[in-house]
């Protein structure tokens, strides 16, 4: 593969990404300042608000032209009946792809504790979303058994078309991690996770909450001051990844939030993608 031809595997990577978001206060203005309609944007769950507010970010998100990918995180689901009626609002959106996790909710509000369950229900409701995801983790995670993680993605496979991967700083780690998720005969398109152009400081301390493993070692030392720089994890994903990749699905761009530095960092990159 010629070096233009990477350059176009990339340029068509970062021209389609999603990015992930946080339904917090403000964050409808700034997707609509910031984010171009054909940027796909997920929609998180937060373990102490519950699902609506995703909900309602998804509905008027949806009213303003984008294409919106909620999550649907199992331990705040009641039952089958409730998961129908949050399944039928997300569909009279448009809504036609979900991401689904177990979530962090201490407690389950019901039957689901765990993701297997409730793709299991979401199945059996005729598969009311064309695409559901499901996610992976390409290292160790701090608060899971590998054991753990890669028996629930085979439990899970059987009813999802795609996965997205956690946040990991070591390229190699990652492309090994994707090696291996094909080798096992998993042929789900995998979404890469990569943090946007964040400020350090709250990259290091959400990537601590979240689980993110050794890799976080990998992040500059020695100063919080500044924002994280998504070129060299890209290049190196680039570099890592090689000629082969065929069940890269493309960027899942976790942006805490920090959507302006994020997309203003994506269209440069883009600039330097273009051909001379």
């Amino acid at each position: 593969m010629t070096r233009t031809a990477h350059e176009l595997v990339l340029a068509e990577l970062l021209a389609h990404p999603r990015y992930e978001v946080i339904p917090l206060v403000g964050a409808e203005q700034a997707i609509l300042e910031h984010v171009p309609t054909e940027v796909k944007v997920t929609v998180t769950t937060s373990p102490r608000k519950g699902l609506e507010p995703p909900l309602q970010l998804t509905e008027r998100l949806a009213a303003h032209g984008y294409t919106v990918v909620p999550h649907l995180a199992a331990r705040h689901v009641r039952d089958t009946s409730h998961l129908a009626e949050v399944a039928e609002r997300l569909r009279a959106t448009g809504a036609s792809d979900v991401l689904v996790m177990a979530g962090d909710a201490p407690e389950p509000a019901g039957e689901f504790a765990g993701s297997v369950p409730l793709l299991r229900a979401l199945a059996g409701l005729g598969k009311p979303f064309r695409e559901v995801g499901i996610t992976g983790y390409p290292e160790s995670h701090a608060f899971i058994p590998d054991a753990a993680t890669i028996k629930s993605m085979f439990e899970k496979e059987e009813f999802a078309t795609y996965i997205v991967s956690q946040i990991c700083f070591d390229p190699s780690v990652t492309a090994a991690w994707v090696a291996a998720v094909w080798e096992r005969g998993t042929r789900l398109p995998i979404q890469i996770g990569l943090p946007g152009a964040v400020p350090l400081s709250k990259l290091r301390s959400v990537s601590a909450r979240i689980g993110v493993g050794d890799s976080i070692r990998c992040l500059p030392t020695g100063t919080l001051d500044g924002d994280f720089d998504p070129d060299s994890l890209v290049a190196g994903l680039d570099e890592q990844l090689g000629q082969s990749r065929p069940n890269v699905g493309g960027f899942h761009i976790f942006t805490f939030n920090d959507l302006e530095r994020t997309e203003r960092w994506r269209q440069q990159a883009l600039e330097r993608l273009q051909p001379a």
